[in-house]
């Protein structure tokens, strides 16, 4: 069975030149996964923009309706990094429900990716971060509104804290928050998740695939989780412009290669998003997130449950 993979045109907005934030690696990824067959004959499953009833289910109802009507506040969108504009808006709507549409993906077909997501700094009162709203938080509380789960795992490898996913699921007994990041790296105030796990500078991937290792079958053992949302940010990669370890481009690939299979051994269904990634060259951005794609697809074809 093909890999669902999820994408929107609108996924890539206008930034102004030499922006800090890699827009365009969203199409370059795109390209891609066309590219390289990893479609497998199919065509890529198209989100609608998430409601303002959807995402103020994770936001607070008044920012959201300030991203909504184009009037964040500018001290605001300062700390998001983006000029608030309606295609700015519209861009994060359309991840958010791409993260909503992966999730149901991997109910029904045991794993499915986004193309974008992982927004993991936008917190309840607001974004941050290059992050408007907390796409995999709005997914897990759209879906638990629906009925469609109850424990739900979030494992978040990209290189920075998962600060605003660990404010929204504070005292939620049914989500249980994983992040494991390089510690002297953004967000200086880290908000605590579940599990933290902050490591030195410079880790590399014996230690961290070790460390992994250790961890992760007795939090996969915790719960019969419903769904397992994974973050594979690719910033832990030793080339990158804004993280501080030192992941191989086949240390990433391991270390999605891990958390996939072994939580689809385990019979957890896994939703799979793009995270960070920074680099003023994009070809090179983009070959580096799609590892989480072609891991994904090999796993598919395993048919380990």
């Amino acid at each position: 069975m093909p890999l669902p993979i999820v994408h929107h045109p609108a996924y890539c907005a206008d930034l102004p030149a030499n922006h800090r934030f890699p827009m365009d690696k969203f199409r370059a990824v795109a390209d891609l996964i066309r590219t390289e067959g990893l479609l497998d004959g199919s065509a890529f499953y198209r989100p609608r923009p998430a409601p303002f009833e959807w995402v103020s289910l994770a936001h607070d109802p008044a920012y959201v309706d300030q991203v909504f009507e184009g009037n964040v506040p500018e001290v605001i969108a300062r700390e998001i990094g983006f000029p608030m504009r309606h295609d700015i808006a519209l861009r994060a709507r359309c991840a958010t429900g791409g993260t909503v549409l992966t999730g149901y993906l991997a109910l029904e077909h045991g794993l499915a990716c986004n193309t974008a997501g992982g927004s993991h700094h936008a917190r309840r009162l607001h974004g941050a971060g290059f992050c408007v709203f907390n796409d995999v938080a709005v997914a897990v509380r759209v879906m638990q509104a629906d009925g469609a789960l109850q424990k739900v795992l979030i494992i978040d490898l990209d290189v920075h804290q998962g600060d605003g996913t660990a404010d929204i699921f504070q005292g939620d007994p049914d989500v249980f928050t994983f992040s494991m990041h390089s510690q002297k790296n953004y967000p200086v105030r880290k908000i605590p998740s579940h599990m933290d796990v902050g490591l030195p500078d410079e880790t590399a991937d014996e230690a961290y695939l070790s460390t992994l290792a250790e961890l992760l079958p007795p939090l996969l053992a915790r719960e019969k989780w419903d769904i397992v949302f994974y973050n594979a940010g690719v910033d832990p990669y030793e080339h990158d412009r804004l993280g501080r370890l030192k992941l191989s481009r086949e240390g990433l690939r391991l270390r999605d290669r891990y958390v996939i299979e072994t939580s689809r051994k385990m019979g957890f269904p896994v939703a799979g998003v793009l995270g960070g990634g920074y680099s003023t060259d994009i070809d090179e951005l983009a070959d580096r997130h799609v590892t989480l794609h072609r891991t994904a697809r090999e796993v598919a074809a395993l048919s380990v449950v």
